[in-house]
């Protein structure tokens, strides 16, 4: 499906995009005036898409008080919606309140919105999450080796959709989870906050997320997907709590967010091992900009380890880390197979770091001992620039693999500002093939310096990504509900 504003004609028509206002309760049989004991209220927000129809959880028998379970009241209308797909899409209105729920999944050319005082509560009944094959691009859970928990927010073949509010919030419950995870008894892995799977033109934006079982955001064999203004937080301690993850998917722009992680803030990804390279789809064209995050055991931004269906065409710019173990990591190993290249980082500025850049192709985790060890992964093309750390323990940390060293790396342009106990040797390269020009402090032999009059290297592409082109329209509705 096409994104609006990604056709050259229709961007120039929808530049100035009009406001649609739907005033009243607008839902087929249920419109008409307010009812009895309902409050009127307005709500706005910018999508790819604004909907006909319009209704309230409440309508459906949802009640917020932190104790009852949504979970039926939020299928129920979801499916209930699902009706004017064909007829300008509708959307489900979450008032203030607390609502707890197990899972639930979204359909076609659909918007769920939270208000700003709105509370998803995952719900700590295992009967409320269904459990679904592994992805087949894993071949087992992450977990366990069966099958996955069903995300909260979960849709498979769809399109059009929007996740979105008035930075209203998702509480994971994840202690719930992290405590059974430790102690191993999982059957199967966590769920995630939200998931989509085989879906086209997605967008999340403005809300919190608290607590996830395991991954935070989680779009997997998709395409045009938006995700911006999201808060993640979770203990940085708690477990693989990611905060958004894009696995085997094209034309991706991850931006305005603000993560604190127990793992890496983004992680990109496309499959495990042999279970990966049979699926064969990659992660490319994707943009990453105005990120912050604070993850003190794990990357800023991570590429792999599950990148056998291949990573391309990464760009990443205005990145801020604090407290966080690594700025960019690239994570492979043999068995991966697949690829990570065409990567291309600038501007971002590091606090308190182990590491600027860390690679390693000796990254052991494997789905299962039928991994081939002679597939081995390709990493070439990688670009950083315009870089400023300070008290930074060492570097880099760059370890190719023998006889498959990485290649094409370059580094521009970059200051960092050792710690007071920083390692003696600031750069440990073994495997690896590049250039570097007006870094400080000296990079390792492997990557010699080419001086001043290549401190422009590096380059950034200049043309956008179609993702770019993303024109959004402002909705704005009136809404009636209990």
């Amino acid at each position: 499906m096409e994104l609006l504003g990604m056709n050259p004609m229709r961007t120039k028509m929808t530049r100035i995009v009009p406001v649609l206002v739907l005033v009243g309760f607008i839902l087929g049989v249920r419109g008409g005036e307010a009812r009895k004991g309902k409050v009127a209220e307005s709500f706005a927000y910018t999508g790819i898409s604004c909907r006909r129809h319009t209704a309230s959880i409440t309508d459906f028998g949802g009640v917020g008080d932190g104790k009852t379970s949504n979970t039926k009241a939020f299928q129920d209308a979801v499916n209930h919606l699902s009706k004017y797909a064909s007829d300008g899409g509708a959307q489900l209105y979450v008032p203030a309140g607390k609502w707890l729920t197990g899972s639930f999944s979204l359909t076609s050319h659909f918007t769920l919105y939270l208000q700003k005082h709105a509370l998803l509560i995952a719900s700590q009944d295992m009967k409320e999450w269904p459990v679904l094959k592994p992805l087949p691009s894993y071949g087992r859970g992450r977990d366990a080796a069966g099958g996955r928990f069903t995300s909260l927010i979960y849709g498979t073949n769809l399109t059009d959709v929007i996740v979105t509010g008035a930075n209203g919030t998702i509480d994971g419950q994840g202690s719930f989870w992290w405590q059974k995870f430790h102690k191993g008894k999982l059957k199967y892995t966590r769920p995630y906050l939200i998931e989509f799977m085989y879906s086209d033109t997605i967008q999340i934006s403005n809300l919190t997320l608290l607590n996830s079982p395991s991954w935070n955001v989680h779009p997997v064999y998709c395409s045009n997907i938006l995700i911006q203004g999201i808060t993640i937080l979770a203990p940085v301690k708690s477990p693989n709590t990611d905060g958004i993850n894009p696995d085997s998917c094209t034309n991706v722009r991850i931006e305005d967010s603000y993560i604190v992680s127990g793992d890496d803030c983004i992680a990109v990804k496309s499959g495990w091992d042999e279970y990966g390279i049979s699926f064969g789809m990659p992660t490319k064209q994707l943009v990453i900009r105005r990120l912050t995050c604070i993850s003190p055991y794990s990357a800023a931004i991570a590429l792999g380890s599950e990148m056998s269906g291949g990573i391309q065409d990464v760009r990443a710019e205005d990145i801020t880390a604090v407290h966080t173990e690594s700025g960019v990591r690239i994570k492979t190993a043999r068995g991966r197979g697949g690829f990570v290249k065409d990567i291309f980082v600038r501007r971002m500025s590091l606090h308190t770091m182990k590491w600027v850049f860390w690679m390693t192709g000796n990254y052991k985790q494997h789905a299962d001992n039928h991994y081939d060890p002679n597939a081995l992964p390709v990493i070439q093309g990688i670009n950083y620039r315009d870089i400023v750390a300070n008290n930074v323990s060492m570097a880099a940390r760059l370890e190719g693999i023998e006889g498959d060293p990485f290649t094409q790396i370059c580094i521009a342009n970059v200051t960092i500002g050792m710690a007071a106990k920083a390692k003696k040797v600031p750069w440990t390269c073994t495997d690896v093939e590049g250039i570097t020009s007006g870094v400080s402090p000296r990079p390792c032999d492997l990557l010699p310096d080419q001086g001043q009059k290549k401190i422009t290297a590096c380059d950034f592409p200049a043309e956008p990504l179609s993702i770019d082109r993303v024109m959004l329209k402002t909705c704005t509705y009136m809404v009636n509900h209990m």
